[in-house]
């Protein structure tokens, strides 16, 4: 059996706006990441940074079908898949699905698979407060976790 993390939330905006809000680091930036080298786009790379950690995570194999999925590999301490799909709903509301990587069950992955869930949910409520309402939940929500 393999272990898969995944989180799903709806948001109250049209698909087209929680597209751009996955894609566009200018958008990104107020919930998710602090810096990115570009817009996700597919056959790009990235690099992604976080406010936390000094660390740079490098995005790679991207694969975009606009208003319908992102997808992309990258490496946290090893590589990992993300699969983003978004389904647009008849109120014109969205549900957005992160899945990540199955890996094999073992300790250190169930370790993995927790901590992903956990964050894919955190990065999911944080997209749906700001592209909601403006707000930024994770500003100083990290900010215990840097190493000094």
């Amino acid at each position: 059996m393999k272990l898969i993390a995944k989180a799903t939330i709806q948001i109250q905006k049209p698909i087209e706006e929680v597209f751009e809000g996955i894609v566009n680091p200018e958008k990104m930036t107020k919930y998710f990441i602090s810096e990115s080298s570009g817009r996700l786009e597919t056959g790009k790379e990235l690099i992604w940074k976080f406010p936390e950690f000094p660390d740079e995570y490098p995005v790679k194999e991207i694969k975009i079908e606009t208003n319908r999925s992102v997808s992309f590999v990258w490496d946290e301490e090893e590589e990992t898949k993300v699969s983003i799909t978004l389904e647009g709903q008849p109120d014109k509301s969205t549900i957005v699905k992160v899945t990540t990587d199955g890996k094999t069950n073992n300790e250190d992955n169930l370790k993995w698979v927790i901590g992903n869930t956990e964050g894919w949910a955190n990065f999911l409520a944080c997209m749906k407060a700001y592209l909601e309402y403006g707000i930024q939940l994770r500003k100083g929500a990290f900010d215990f976790m840097r190493k000094n």
